[in-house]
């Protein structure tokens, strides 16, 4: 098989660093060379680009657990596309493959860091989602930190999200109570309706406190944590004697707040367990893991849902409306 290359292709770079929320001057807009490719590596055009909340902590230049966006480069970001050149030997042209090849319409990579997809098996874009990261997020914390019992509650913050609504109803099939939390009537009506958990509290209704409550009458043995701050304390305060807590994100926090835990009293008194965790840091989980929700999105028993923008031109601003919430589901970017 023989792909056209093109000369030229569009990226966008880190132009600046976001002085609180990110902004669209943060970006830069480039047309660079297609380069040639070295022994061992590949050169793939990428179909969609993944947008994730995780990216606005590499913007800045704090010291945390991976290193910042450098200016002036192709802004991170994980990528499913086609073969169009190869030099590796478990490459040809016309393969599909997973890879962190940025926001970008093509790149290059040593084909050791890419990942070969089935596409007959499941539309391209779900290794971005619930096949992919996020699903291997939800799939980590739920079953290597909350350890869920058939009986238990778990409570998953924004749960309309690409890691939330697959933590839900993976801890649905294990057998738990399965409170989201999200914002707005839309959103929980889609996590409630749509991927069947059994409640969802709209926090942006005023009532967080009272709802979750109502909502958890044999308490919480579970958390799975993606927002911080008031979302966090409540369910805090509804946790049963030794619950579990999987820190996976604080995206209250993105643009620069501090995310006190004002209830933190209680982690002693109910003697719970906390732990963050970078999944990307166990990586020799993911084969085990993408293959069962590969099977599970296939079998149809793991639903998903995508917000899409058009072309590559849009990814700042979807960028934007991933972190005010504005998304349903996993933000993709289509780039062919």
């Amino acid at each position: 098989m023989t792909l056209e290359i093109p000369a030229n292709y569009q990226r966008i770079v880190l132009a600046a660093r976001p002085r609180g929320p990110v902004v669209e001057e943060n970006f830069r807009l480039e047309t660079v060379a297609v380069p040639a490719l070295a022994e061992g590596e590949v050169l793939v055009r990428n179909h969609y680009l993944s947008l994730d909340p995780y990216m606005r902590g590499r913007m800045s230049a704090a010291k945390s657990y991976a290193s910042s966006q450098a200016l002036d480069h192709t802004m991170i970001g994980n990528t499913v596309g086609q073969v169009v050149a190869s030099r590796h030997a478990g490459y040809a042209v016309g393969d599909y493959a997973a890879g962190l090849l940025g926001w970008a319409e093509m790149g290059v990579a040593d084909g050791a860091a890419l990942r070969k997809l089935d596409v007959a098996a499941l539309p391209l874009s779900v290794y971005l989602g619930a096949a992919g990261m996020p699903g291997m997020a939800a799939w980590y914390g739920l079953n290597h930190i909350i350890l869920p019992k058939a009986g238990e509650t778990v409570v998953v913050s924004a749960a309309s999200g690409a890691v939330g609504s697959v933590v839900g109803q993976l801890a649905k099939l294990r057998g738990c109570r399965v409170v989201g939390i999200a914002g707005g009537p839309e959103k929980c009506a889609h996590v409630v309706d749509v991927l069947g958990f059994d409640a969802c509290i709209d926090y942006k209704a005023g009532q967080l406190e009272a709802d979750l409550a109502a909502a958890t009458p044999d308490g919480v043995d579970g958390i799975f944590e993606n927002v911080g701050g008031a979302t966090l304390e409540a369910a805090l305060a509804r946790t049963n004697a030794f619950a579990r807590i999987a820190l996976c994100g604080l995206i209250g926090g993105f643009n620069g707040q501090e995310m006190p835990i004002k209830n933190s009293r209680i982690l002693l008194i109910n003697r719970l367990s906390l732990r963050g965790f970078i999944v990307t840091e166990h990586m020799d989980l993911w084969p085990q893991g993408l293959q069962e929700l590969a099977q599970l999105v296939a079998d149809g028993k793991l639903k998903y849902h995508e917000s899409v923008a058009t072309g590559l031109a849009a990814a700042p601003r979807a960028f934007m409306g991933l972190l005010q919430g504005q998304n349903l589901g996993k933000q993709l970017v289509k780039l062919i």
